[in-house]
């Protein structure tokens, strides 16, 4: 068939501008620049026009949220509510233009005010309210519950810096607070009616009433206040929108005004610093008590605050009735992080409503459902027992009472033996008692999913075992998916334009008809128009790091990716150890015909991960070795983009050609980096870990390079012991690679700085990265080979795209509505 000639990469999906529409809008913008920004158009600046852009988009949606929200009132609609720390939902304009059908108009409008709509897109700051999948998959999920018309609340934390800002200095990463609040937020409207008070410390006192009976009343010894703020999430085609709420933390009594006034000015602000510091950083460091005390005080303030919110909202729509909570609403925890919603909202049922605790219990067993994330033991939440009793100790006494009915009810029904009840409390009595948040997710919940087919049974087999027994209908599977808006049609208009000139307009409403251009791999205009739209993406990202990082690289080079947070086991460290060797073989053998190749890296490292930042610097190192090396005549380069963000992301994935999903299998629960970099036509190298089993399905065996042990493999080999020295020993290629790092030939100025790191891999290779080396450089030999074969890659590269319709989002949530929250979607 024939094909029109490729898009402009700023080209977006949209049927032409209506004239009307465009000086309809283009009078909006002025009026917004003129009287909400104060500025006159022939001195604003391109900021003054983004928020005067944003505002005006911002209008659209309100018309569209108000209709919304009133429905959902009217018809006593049931509603699922999404609690998590992190929100990852980047820049918002493109995406609500893009959703609401009016990219093209506006681009048309601004146009003609002489501004150019791709130069707003770049001033908006990335909302730094997530660190990377967490959070990314509750940004997809919101919009996703929004353009099926779920009943929908976010809630979460507006953190005035977010993690950190990154940047490299001598190749370590370095961190920043980032200012991402600085110049306002345009999408956000601040609700100082919504304010709830939350407690800490204090004590517990029991209440006798005039029957003799007895109920517990905490005073906290502390009281911040929680501030709601509202940024509305627009669905697709602007049909439904929803309400995503953060809090952000302040004082009572911002000013000790007596302090003031003795001199302290200091002291004075100490309880608005104490308060404020809440919603100041995402996951701040926890090594120190100050640091863990405060991680909890996070969680418990959005928690408590939104539970407070949810049942105000419950009451004063069903006549005050809090026993029918449960009917109305659904809460989904995101992780253990607001596990302590479960006993908050007994509190709340037992101490403020009065309920008896069997009618509390049942309520909200029937109104929490919770998604795990990790087999990782140190990402499933434990809190002291001590810290739990001084900072909340009416909660304490909660989880005291759920952990003893609950180990009575198994003992009753003869469901453990005694030496099992270790295994299930809700207490860890080893090592200093602390309370398992997990263990207190699980018990609390009606249903416990996973998020990948690998990782929920894994679940079932490991981490969950003893309670999977017991309660063998209450894990459950969701694969995660991600929002084709976002990571196709705004991050890949000409693919987007492509699919939809092939396969017809339908793939924009419906992705599993992104299967019928599984008809075109083989077609050689569909393949070349596909090569060339990936062209222009891979000038801009080269363009992108000549900018950033002053190094040049070819845009017919495989742009070989791997962005993810850096993690031991998620292996970048394979992934630099085989770039050595690859490196090594370059120089001994100049004259072979090699595929030229450039490695990407990006992502953060926790700034309390030492090993981590210490692979960052390996990494930054190696480029330094590598792309100064003129012997390579620029066949091979290494690059680290610092501060990955949702942004840095939408330049990266669709100018991938090979995606790395290399982790340790068995211990990444899904992933939707793979999923993303799929869609865009990247082939995944990558274990059989997390959601890769399930791409290797859609995609087939031809069409991915699948490597390495298997998840049961993995296990035997830590039970057998790794015996990394002898694999070493047994591989020349590993052995002086392993050498190099070890003798400083990457790091001159300080040869011994990766001896230990070396060391800890040959006494401890907990995550096998030795162990899978021979088999990941021979999947990527494999990788060179086909890249040789242009045509083939692009056939593998238009089948990728193809078979990602399953893991929308859209599909994701309809699950989760069908089978854990019980409600209706569009």
């Amino acid at each position: 068939m024939t094909l029109p000639p490729t898009s402009s990469l700023k080209t977006r999906i949209a049927l032409p501008a209506d004239e009307a529409d465009v000086v309809a809008l283009r009078r909006a913008l002025v009026a917004k620049l003129t009287y909400a920004v104060g500025k006159d158009p022939l001195v604003a600046s391109n900021h003054d026009w983004f928020v005067a852009t944003a505002l005006t988009v911002r209008d659209r949606i309100v018309d569209r949220w108000f209709p919304s929200t009133r429905a959902i009132y009217e018809q006593k609609r049931k509603r699922v509510y999404y609690l998590s720390m992190e929100f990852l939902i980047g820049r918002l304009l493109g995406d609500s233009l893009n959703n609401l059908g009016l990219t093209e108009t506006m681009r048309a409008a601004l146009a003609e005010l002489g501004v150019d709509l791709e130069r707003l897109r770049t001033i908006e700051p990335d909302a730094a309210l997530g660190n990377g999948g967490l959070g990314r998959l509750a940004a997809c999920f919101m919009e996703s519950m929004a353009s099926l018309s779920v009943a929908a609340h976010g809630y979460g934390i507006r953190y005035d810096h977010g993690l950190f800002r990154q940047y490299i200095k001598d190749g370590w990463q370095m961190e920043a607070p980032e200012n991402w609040l600085a110049s306002g937020n345009p999408w956000e409207f601040e609700r100082p009616e919504v304010l709830f008070h939350i407690g800490f410390g204090g004590h517990v006192e029991l209440v006798q009433e005039g029957s003799g009976a007895g109920g517990y009343h905490w005073r906290p010894a502390e009281t911040v206040e929680a501030l709601a703020y509202d940024t509305p999430v627009v669905g697709w085609r602007g049909k439904h929108v929803n309400t995503l709420r953060l809090w952000s933390a302040r004082a009572p009594d911002p000013l000790g005004l007596e302090a003031f006034n003795r001199g302290d000015h200091l002291g004075a602000l100490a309880s608005q610093a104490r308060a404020q510091s809440i919603s100041q950083v995402l996951y701040p460091s926890d090594e120190t008590p100050a640091g863990e005390e405060l991680r909890l005080r996070q969680e418990y303030f959005f928690s408590s605050a939104a539970l407070q919110d949810i049942i105000r909202r419950h009451m004063e729509q069903h006549d005050g009735d809090v026993r029918a909570l449960n009917e109305h609403v659904a809460i989904q925890l995101n992780d253990t992080h607001p596990a302590i919603a479960i006993p908050e909202l007994m509190r709340l049922l037992v101490d403020v409503h009065g309920l008896e605790w069997e009618a509390a219990w049942t309520i909200t067993q029937a109104t929490f459902s919770y998604t795990n994330h990790t087999l990782l033991p140190e990402a499933l939440e434990h809190w002291g027992v001590p810290l739990m009793e001084r900072l909340l100790p009416r909660h304490m006494q909660i989880i005291y009472m759920i952990n003893a009915l609950h180990l009575d009810r198994l003992r009753a029904a003869g469901k453990i033996e005694e030496n099992e009840v270790g295994e299930v409390s809700l207490i860890d009595e080893q090592a200093g008692r602390k309370v398992r948040m997990g263990w207190l997710s699980f018990v609390g919940a009606h249903k416990v999913n996973g998020v990948s087919a690998l990782h929920t049974e894994l679940m079932r087999q490991t981490v969950f075992s003893t309670f999977n027994r017991i309660y063998p209908d209450r894990i459950v599977n969701k694969t995660n998916g991600i929002t084709f808006r976002r990571w196709l049609m705004e991050a890949n208009p000409g693919l987007t334009r492509l699919l939809a000139e092939t396969v017809g307009g339908k793939v924009l409403d419906d992705p599993m008809a992104l299967a019928d251009f599984a008809a075109y791999a083989d077609d050689t205009g569909v393949q070349d128009r596909f090569a060339a739209i990936r062209k222009d993406h891979k000038v801009a990202l080269a363009r992108l790091i000549s900018e950033r990082l002053h190094i040049r690289v070819n845009p017919d080079a495989l742009f070989d990716t791997q962005i993810k947070r850096i993690h031991e086991y998620k292996r970048q460290l394979l992934n630099i150890l085989e770039t050595i060797a690859l490196y090594d073989s370059m120089r001994a053998q100049p004259t072979r015909s090699w595929t030229p190749r450039v490695k990407i890296f990006a992502g953060k490292a926790a700034a309390s991960y030492h090993r981590a930042k210490l692979i960052i610097k390996l990494i930054n190192d190696v480029a330094q070795v590598v792309n100064s090396d003129p012997t390579l005549n620029g066949k091979l380069k290494v690059v680290f983009l610092p501060n990955y963000n949702v942004s840095l992301a939408e330049a990266i994935i669709p100018a991938s050609d090979l995606s790395e999903q290399i982790s340790t299998a068995g211990m990444e629960a899904s992933g939707t980096g793979n999923m993303k970099l799929a869609l865009n036509g990247a082939l995944t190298i990558g274990t059989l870990d997390g959601a890769n089993v399930e791409i290797k399905q859609q995609v087939g065996d031809d069409n991915i390079f699948i490597f390495g042990m298997t998840a049961a493999e993995v296990e035997a080999k830590r039970r057998d012991g790794v015996g990394a020295r002898d694999l070493v020993a047994a591989s020349p290629m590993l052995s002086q690679v392993l050498e190099q790092v070890a003798s400083g030939v990457f790091s001159p100025s300080e040869p011994d700085l990766y001896r230990d790191l070396v060391e800890s891999l040959l006494d401890h290779d907990h995550f096998l990265v030795l162990s899978d080396f021979d088999a990941y450089a021979a999947a990527q030999a494999q990788v060179a080979d086909r890249w040789k074969d242009q045509k083939a890659w692009r056939r593998s590269a238009i089948l990728n795209t193809a078979h990602m319709g399953w893991f929308s989002s859209d599909r994701t949530i309809r699950e989760y509505a069908r089978e854990i929250w019980d409600v209706p979607v569009q």
